[in-house]
């Protein structure tokens, strides 16, 4: 073994031991900045020595696939749902009915509900090979991908005790800081916010570029060992088995030989649980000894041996005052309920959305109601019933959603298939006009030195009325404004001067056109090229983008078609903005793979996976999770996966080997 590949080792093996430490343990031994350091170093020698590549190596934990193409996996064992109870009587008759059933001594295992989603992981010889979602129960998503991207799932088990086959279950869950810091992003960019952290975990396990998947921060507990040799003879011996390996098992696991250790534990974590990073709604209650977990047997719906004690949801009761309308970027309305003060979960809850017209029409609000108030997921709060018993001569007026805009008195619109209404007075709402210079400056767009404070100050002045206007600003003007100082003009016109050098795709996602988020700016980007090209696009050549569907297409024809926009877009241009993908990227695409569409699967020698789905995308071609009749190539490695390799010859999908296809985009 040489210089270079040992250290190679050295760095992953150290990577790796302070992944555990982070992730699973929650005991960061090093520095991010260090970690980070370390990282790049490695990810640069992998890409010098492509001979050396792994795909388990600590590098291969952010995936850029993009697929419409999901592959269906059946599960070995059926993952079934569990009974719940809701109260302590119900969890008393489990106990009791287990007990007559049993006629011997018996432990129940006591555990945390996580709020997320359900995974089922396969380990073979102490590796992750695949991830699969809960599906029908049967039949599950193949979500190996976007698992692999979750830092505290191990891709590669501690020690060699475990079997040689084993499958474990468990939750994925969004920690409540990564909940709150992804709602404030969609709140920003006016899509509609996840309820909870259980929708979210969900939702962001169903997308299917694995790099955004990534930067959401998920997280797993894992709570159920299944396999033919397993360690132990219990199931809380197995789970401390699985700690033992690096898997994460939650620390809140609790043996209870009597029903009044298991109330114990429930009343415990009833207050707790607030203190938690995750979302939880109730416990989990286990036979522990697998003989007697197969004595008792299933349901047609679940285990006979386990059940789920749901935790109450705390209400509150309040009352209904006034309702603010907030106007977005996009001229969206939503509407706010303003409430008596009352505490909930412990916070006070003064507002709470109503989302839209519809959610206001189903509650059948008016004025003064007393309204029932729950947190969904604990901590957005949200209005769930109205107590019409309390109704008395004190209740005002109905709730009616309002007809005019509140800030620029414009008549509302509501499309065709969409819930929300909107103000159409996009050049003469002043909401509206701010809020896309405030999108045009942040970090993932122009990245320029302003907040709303002072994108307010430069519009009352009369300083700017669009983006555009950023470019015309003067150290004169700036000046004469109240409170600026040489240093902050200096900043703003320092971040405008380096603004110009920002790439294509970031300044078509600042344009902040609607439905054009920051993957698909990227998308469209890459596909025309160039801005010149953009605006000249038809929707049918739109849609044959990945992700552009008719309504996003629609949306770009529409923004380009006013004269107003385009009229912007030549002054930025001549302001010095980047208007198309830079020389080095356009040398290096070409259409030699136009219109084909390859799936990878296995390791290679000379590029690593995702080197070679960018070379795809880069030539005109198109990535898939799965093959399907619509499969043109199977881009083969070594160790390929079996079922592909299968379903390819099956359905006569060509195979190549790496030589070939790099023969193919010389």
């Amino acid at each position: 073994m040489n210089e270079i590949e040992l250290r190679i080792k050295s760095l992953r093996e150290e990577l790796e031991q302070h992944n555990h430490s982070y992730y699973v343990l929650s005991m960061p031994t090093i520095p991010d900045l260090l970690f980070d350091g370390k990282m790049k170093e490695l990810q640069l020698l992998e890409e010098q020595y492509p001979a050396f590549a792994d795909p388990y190596s600590p590098t291969q934990r952010v995936g850029s696939d993009l697929s419409k193409d999901v592959e269906q996996i059946a599960h070995r064992y059926p993952m079934l749902s569990l009974s719940n109870t809701y109260s302590e009587a119900e969890v008393t008759d489990f106990y009791e009915r287990t007990a007559r059933s049993l006629k011997e001594p018996f432990e129940l295992v006591a555990e945390l509900k996580y709020d997320g989603t359900s995974i089922s992981l396969i380990y073979k010889q102490g590796r992750l090979t695949q991830a699969i979602t809960r599906g029908d129960g049967t039949r599950g998503d193949n979500a190996t991908a976007n698992v692999k991207t979750i830092r505290s799932i191990p891709l590669k088990l501690r020690g060699d005790d475990y079997p040689e086959t084993f499958e474990i279950r468990g939750e994925i869950v969004l920690p409540w800081l990564e909940f709150e810091r992804l709602n404030k992003e969609r709140e920003i960019q006016e899509e509609p916010l996840f309820a909870n952290p259980r929708n979210a975990a969900s939702g962001t396990m169903k997308h299917l570029n694995p790099e955004i998947v990534a930067a959401r921060r998920l997280d797993a507990y894992l709570y159920h060992m299944l396999g033919e040799a397993l360690p132990d003879d219990t199931h809380y011996g197995n789970l401390q088995a699985a700690r033992r390996w690096g898997l994460k098992v939650s620390d809140a696991v609790r043996k209870c030989e009597s029903l009044q250790e298991v109330f114990d534990f429930i009343a415990y974590w009833d207050r707790e649980r607030r203190n938690l990073p995750v979302a939880t709604d109730g416990i989990v209650l286990k036979v522990n000894s697998l003989r007697q977990q197969r004595y008792l047997g299933y349901t047609a719906k679940g285990p006979r041996w386990a059940i789920a004690y749901k935790f109450q949801a705390e209400q509150a009761v309040t009352r209904l005052n006034t309702i603010s309308y907030q106007v977005g970027r996009t001229g969206v309305v939503t509407p706010v309920a303003n409430l008596e003060p009352v505490q909930l979960a412990g916070t006070t809850v003064k507002r709470a959305s109503l989302h839209n017209a519809d959610v206001i029409s189903g509650l059948d609000l008016y004025y003064g109601d007393h309204v029932f108030v729950e947190k969904g997921g604990e901590i957005i709060p949200k209005i769930t019933g109205v107590d019409t018993d309390a109704r008395n001569g004190t209740t005002g007026e109905k709730v009616v959603f309002i007809s005019r805009c509140p800030e620029c008195d414009t008549a509302l619109v509501r499309l065709p298939g969409e819930t929300a209404f909107h103000c159409p007075d996009e050049w003469g709402c002043p909401p509206q006009i701010k809020g896309k210079i405030e999108h045009f400056a942040t970090r993932k767009a122009l990245n320029i030195n302003m907040g709303p404070e002072t994108v307010e100050d430069l519009y009352r002045a009369g300083y700017v009325s669009n983006v555009a206007d950023l470019y015309a600003l003067t150290r004169a003007d700036l000046l004469l404004l109240e409170g600026w100082a040489e240093k902050s003009v200096q900043n703003l016109l320092d971040s405008l001067e380096a603004s110009r050098q920002v790439p294509f795709e970031r300044v078509l996602y600042g344009l902040g056109i609607r439905f054009v988020g920051e993957t698909v700016a990227k998308r469209l980007a890459y596909a025309c090229t160039s801005m010149e090209r953009l605006m000249q696009a038809s929707i049918e050549s739109l849609t044959e983008t990945d992700e552009v569907g008719e309504r996003i297409a629609q949306s770009v024809t529409d923004h380009f078609a006013d004269s107003r926009n385009r009229a912007i877009i030549d002054r930025l241009r001549a302001y010095g903005l980047q208007m198309s993908l830079h020389e080095k990227e356009l040398a290096a695409r070409s259409d030699k793979l136009n219109g084909l569409t390859f799936v990878i699967s296995g390791t290679f020698a000379h590029h690593s996976r995702d080197e070679y789905k960018s070379m795809i995308e880069r030539h005109g071609g198109k990535n898939v999770a799965a093959v399907s009749g619509k499969t043109d190539y199977l881009l083969a490695g070594e160790n390929m996966g079996q079922a592909k390799l299968a379903k390819a010859e099956k359905l006569g999908v060509k195979m190549i080997r790496e030589e070939e296809f790099l023969k193919l985009t010389e």
